[in-house]
């Protein structure tokens, strides 16, 4: 009991100072690239680097509950409409003011159009939401945003599309880099609720989300740092965009909220939803693009840092919706 309740309490430690963690991460690949020669060789550590991540990440995405989220309908209906109506229109406003650079974006589509499926919970608990129905609706806000993805590529870009995306690269990311790890995590709860051995490795495997992901923004900005170039420039341009999207997409999710007349605590946690995106599990995708290094890394990155920082504010800020409600 005494090791199940340690091992809660890194969790929670680590859930709760990831920011921080990510932050030092980047700092940390700063100053590697900076002060190592050859760091740019990490590149080909970078896949190998997601995979396990994107297990571990799936791992916290409750797959079996699959059916049952789709019938919170009162929640589910909110929540698609806000992810993959209310935000693809918002994207199409901001996009409008970016430059006409195919690759930027690619990049700034990729990252704002895929809502968050992890993290975005335990912020969603900082700020008073309702954590819970976010959970439970993990798997199905995955599965949509696979499913529209492309389709929301073809609607922005056109037949630049299929000169950018080619399949055979993005369906082989895909599949070893997301697909695969999804169907071993669902296995894996799947063992885990037969199996005392199993329940126990998925509890310790619950401990790597945090440390994942912060290995995995170490070796991007590592590996990415030295080859940027003009790139740094381009991905500064989405920068303002990504600002925007920060301030509206909350505003967004609790004005749907409010259309469906739902309680605050389940607003707050679609105004979280709208405002996080799923930068890091959409990177594998993103460096299947030919000639994506490095503006394409560099473009989502920007995002993630932007994104950081705003979840600061939203725990502070996104409490007070609905306050004189509560």
């Amino acid at each position: 009991m005494q090791t199940v309740n340690k091992a809660g309490q890194i969790r929670d430690w680590l859930e709760h100072s990831q920011i921080a963690i990510y932050f030092v991460a980047v700092a940390a690949g700063c100053f590697s690239a900076m002060l190592l020669p050859g760091t740019a060789r990490l590149e080909s550590a970078i896949n190998p680097a997601l995979a396990p991540m994107l297990y571990v990440t799936f791992l916290q995405v409750p797959v079996a509950e699959l059916g049952g989220a789709f019938t919170r309908v009162r929640f589910i209906l909110p929540l698609l409409l806000t992810n993959f109506l209310l935000v693809p229109l918002l994207v199409a406003v901001l996009v409008s003011f970016l430059p006409q650079n195919p690759l930027l974006i690619l990049g700034v589509l990729l990252v704002l159009l895929t809502p968050c499926i992890d993290y975005v919970v335990t912020f969603s608990q900082l700020g008073r939401a309702d954590a819970r129905l976010l959970l439970a609706s993990t798997p199905v806000l995955l599965i949509v945003q696979i499913l529209l993805l492309p389709v929301y590529l073809h609607l922005f870009l056109g037949e630049n599309a299929s000169e950018l995306v080619q399949p055979a690269p993005f369906i082989h990311a895909f599949i070893w880099l997301i697909a695969v790890p999804l169907i071993l995590a669902a296995l894996t709860q799947f063992m885990a609720r037969k199996s005392h051995f199993a329940q126990k490795a998925s509890e310790c495997l619950g401990l790597l989300p945090v440390p994942a992901t912060t290995s995995v923004l170490f070796i991007v900005v590592a590996a990415m740092l030295p080859q940027l170039g003009e790139a740094w420039s381009v991905a500064v341009q989405a920068v303002p965009v990504y600002v925007a999207f920060a301030a509206l997409a909350p505003l967004c999710g609790w004005g749907m909220a409010k259309v469906f007349r739902l309680e605050p605590a389940a607003g707050r946690a679609i105004a979280f939803s709208a405002a996080t995106r799923n930068s890091l599990v959409i990177l594998p995708l993103a460096l299947a693009v030919p000639g994506a290094v490095p503006v394409l890394p560099a473009v989502i990155v920007a995002q993630t840092m932007v994104e950081l920082i705003s979840e600061l504010v939203y725990v502070r800020l996104i409490p007070r919706l609905g306050r004189n409600n509560v």
